[in-house]
């Protein structure tokens, strides 16, 4: 694993947690990371990371809907 060292303004109130979770989950709703891997950078257990991002306007469920007529087609 990587190691990213960033410098936050001091004005910005983002602890490492916040920070952390931020990447994650814009990484996860990327496609970039799979659940298990933004849960793990974020440090969190998957089922708290499904929790928390609904706080981070991003959705569990990360399927387009290509991907979902292909599901129900295959169905």
């Amino acid at each position: 694993m990587k190691t990213l060292t960033l410098t936050i303004p001091d004005n910005l109130d983002l602890t490492d947690r916040e920070a952390a979770m931020l990447l994650a989950s814009r990484l996860y709703e990327q496609g970039k990371l799979s659940l298990g891997q933004a849960a793990e950078l974020a440090g969190y257990s998957k089922r708290t990371f499904m929790e928390l991002l609904g706080q981070y306007g991003v959705s569990v469920i990360n399927h387009s809907a290509d991907d979902l007529a292909r599901d129900v087609a295959n169905a």
